[in-house]
């Protein structure tokens, strides 16, 4: 116990002693944050502003956006202040504030992720019911739902890992407070009490999981018996996004929870959070927006008024 009140602050992974490339650290990271600021934003504002795209689909877009924007702001600030003030320290009550805000948006994004897919399953194998099931009211009880099962799962999380006795100082091999970092400073014997949460966490993401894969099955069933080839493309390009998103949400995160603790590298670790973590976030805009011929026809629709406002604006005033 003595060795656990001691711990009052971290030391986070630093990308260098060299000044010169703390500061192309925090440059690239404010480059990858600003993108993914700006991308999230545009699409919450889009969809804001145009009432064609006020669907379900689009309801639930805005809501992972918040998601996003929030999960990179966890942690993406704090390494770039550390960079510029050429510290790694985070307090504990910071390292476990970040630990709950980012374990909250994460599972609330892989919940909101398995509405989509019950959306996408619905709107497709279920057409003519769409309207019936996927209304206002059951939209918005549903993201509700996720957020807040999100809220549960990560102070069930939190408070089970800073519960545990730290005896391994303080040092964690990441840019952020990660739980799995976290663990390798626990006792040996109190990291056993952390089996239950892990083993609910597996099953909750496996069923999530499990759940996604027969929407798609059934989906990519009703889709190729549509006669045709238009319509089956139509139906494929609502799909595909949410697909590639889900991907990059979860494949590098099952790698970083499923690679050894102890044998790993820093230099892996930290690639693996950067995909995780940076990745999704920053192109979640890109593939909804590249494939969306709803939000790129809003997109030009918003910039044409501005533009056609301007230009009134300045014929009155020269």
């Amino acid at each position: 116990m003595s060795n656990r009140t001691t711990v009052t602050e971290f030391l986070l992974l630093g990308f260098s002693d060299v000044r010169e490339l703390q500061i192309l650290h925090f440059v690239m990271f404010l480059v990858l944050y600003l993108a993914t600021l700006m991308g999230n934003l545009l699409i919450i504002t889009v969809i804001a502003l145009d009432h064609h795209l006020h669907t379900p689909m689009y309801f639930f877009l805005v809501n992972l956006s918040i998601l996003d924007l929030g999960s990179i702001s966890v942690t993406i600030p704090k390494s770039m202040a550390n960079s510029v003030m050429n510290t790694r320290l985070i307090s504990y009550s910071g390292c476990v504030t970040q630990v709950f805000l980012l374990l909250f948006f994460v599972s609330a994004d892989f919940a909101l992720l398995t509405i989509m897919a019950y959306d996408r399953y619905i709107a497709i194998c279920q057409p003519l019911h769409y309207q019936t099931v996927m209304n206002r009211r059951a939209c918005v009880q549903m993201v509700a739902i996720a957020w807040i099962c999100g809220i549960l799962y990560s102070a069930l999380n939190t408070g089970n890992t800073f519960a545990l006795t730290f005896c391994g100082g303080n040092m964690v091999e990441q840019f952020f407070c990660e739980i799995l970092q976290l663990l390798k400073l626990t006792c040996s014997d109190s990291y056993l009490s952390e089996r239950g949460v892990i083993v609910f966490s597996v099953c909750l993401a496996l069923s999530c999981f499990v759940f996604i894969i027969v929407s798609y099955v059934q989906i990519f069933k009703t889709v190729l018996r549509i006669p045709s080839e238009q319509g089956r493309r139509k139906a494929f390009s609502t799909c595909l996004p949410h697909l590639i998103v889900i991907s990059l949400f979860l494949f590098p995160g099952t790698f970083a929870c499923l690679k050894p603790i102890s044998s790993s590298t820093a230099g892996l670790d930290f690639v693996a959070s950067i995909l995780y973590s940076v990745v999704p976030p920053m192109m979640n805009p890109i593939i909804y927006s590249i494939r969306n011929k709803d939000i790129k026809a809003a997109l030009w629709k918003m910039i044409g008024l501005r533009l056609f406002t301007k230009n009134k604006m300045s014929a009155f005033f020269p």
